[in-house]
């Protein structure tokens, strides 16, 4: 069996720069936008998840824990806590849905809706300082980019 520690460390690294691969530019482009959401944010305890969670709720209705899973495309485990963090906030309610007590919905409340009012600016901001630098054309061609990364295109 082959020990790649006993290549030469040309060899190893050959064509591999760190700086020059798509996941690490990614999570350095999404550290750098989580910054500017915080430094941003017109309420400095609202996360950019728990963000994207009141918008689909908004835009979706009142829904499952596993509908809002799929429509936020945060993982099972992670929305527990949002959910729970939202909750304590009274930023969204939960009840029973009438056709199976096992199951939970979650809405927004008033209050989230209200939240959601203020922070649409401050997004909007968010969004424009996270893509500053870029020309239409770049912004156009990296929004369609993502979105056929991340499998979200309508193509």
């Amino acid at each position: 069996m082959h020990d790649p520690d006993d290549a030469p460390e040309a060899t190893q690294a050959a064509g591999y720069i760190l700086a020059e691969q798509v996941g690490y530019l990614l999570r350095r482009a999404y550290q750098r936008h989580l910054a500017i959401f915080q430094a941003e944010a017109c309420d400095p305890q609202l996360t950019s998840v728990q963000f994207s969670t009141l918008c689909a709720l908004r835009d979706g209705g009142a829904q499952s824990q596993g509908q809002l899973v799929k429509a936020t495309g945060i993982d099972q485990a992670t929305i527990r806590g949002i959910v729970d963090r939202l909750k304590a906030r009274h930023l969204i309610a939960l009840s029973k849905d009438p056709g199976d007590a096992r199951k939970v919905i979650i809405a927004i409340t008033p209050a989230g809706s209200a939240l959601l009012d203020r922070m649409i600016p401050c997004a909007q901001l968010i969004t424009e300082l996270t893509l500053d630098g870029l020309n239409p054309a770049e912004r156009m061609a990296l929004l369609y980019t993502l979105k056929r990364i991340a499998g979200t295109d309508e193509d």
